[in-house]
């Protein structure tokens, strides 16, 4: 297993940031109270780096722009030997027709906000997954639950599913990202999954779009009634892999980066 440790950070200031918060909470409090996202205009803050205030609040990047550190295939012990490449301007894509395979960082986790960004090219679909496990001859999706990663205007998905649950920023294929605020193709946008004591939120372009419950009635109620019902690894609150689909569509990812919640 490769550590998260040697990454190496880069610290540079920020230039503005402005962060909504609830006065009074403690930062964990806030993590699992406040469902508001925290929004931030980095201005001019190289990509793939950390500001010193987020070294000091615990997060650590997953990805820097420059190599493949700490990331696997999943099922695999190694890095794909193709299909996945980082580009010129320090982002890692998924390069369309080539099926790399999906890839998992190497570490486990439960409680945790992850933030990254992706572009989609036109048509393209992927997805983040969280709390996986590694289950031999089964297909990552079968035990994550999955953030949606769409085009929402070239890809047919969107039009299938319910309520448009299978577009971006929707828990796929069970609830729907409501706002649908997703940008269009060629555009970063900003996704976040915040995970604590079984409560999963859901946030893009800095709103929240997805909120629910591991292990409720009304979970288990959804799950029993989707194509997921009868896979046993689904969605169980459990320490688990972050992933990143590949669909076999060119899409860039960059900003991976998680703070642990304890």
């Amino acid at each position: 297993m490769k550590s998260c440790n040697k990454i190496i950070f880069k610290i540079v200031p920020v230039i503005l940031m402005v962060s909504v918060v609830t006065a009074g909470c403690s930062s964990e409090n806030r993590e699992a109270g406040d469902r508001t996202a925290t929004v931030s205009e980095e201005a001019e803050v190289p990509v793939n780096t950390l500001t010193q205030e987020e070294i000091d609040e615990g997060w650590v990047l997953l990805f820097d722009g420059e190599s493949t550190e700490g990331w696997r295939g999943y099922n695999s012990e190694a890095f794909p030997e193709e299909g996945w490449v980082i580009e010129e301007d320090g982002s890692l894509r998924v390069v369309g027709g080539v099926r790399g395979g999906d890839i998992i960082f190497d570490e486990k986790f439960r409680d945790f906000r992850l933030s990254l960004e992706w572009k989609v090219s036109e048509g393209g679909n992927s997805g983040i997954f969280y709390l996986a496990q590694e289950i031999e001859d089964t297909p990552i999706w079968q035990s994550a639950p999955e953030m949606q990663i769409l085009d929402n205007e070239g890809h047919p998905d969107a039009a299938r599913g319910m309520e448009g649950n299978r577009k971006a920023g929707a828990l796929y294929d069970l609830l729907p990202a409501e706002p649908q605020n997703a940008r269009p193709v060629g555009e970063w946008n900003r996704a976040e999954v915040l995970v604590y004591r079984g409560t999963v939120v859901h946030f893009q372009n800095g709103e929240q779009v997805v909120e629910f419950q591991l292990g409720s009635s009304a979970w288990e109620e959804m799950v029993a009634n989707s194509k997921f019902a009868d896979l046993e690894y689904f969605g169980k609150y459990e320490p688990g892999f972050i992933g990143l689909q590949d669909h076999g569509d060119d899409i860039w990812f960059r900003n991976i980066k998680i703070r642990k919640i304890n």
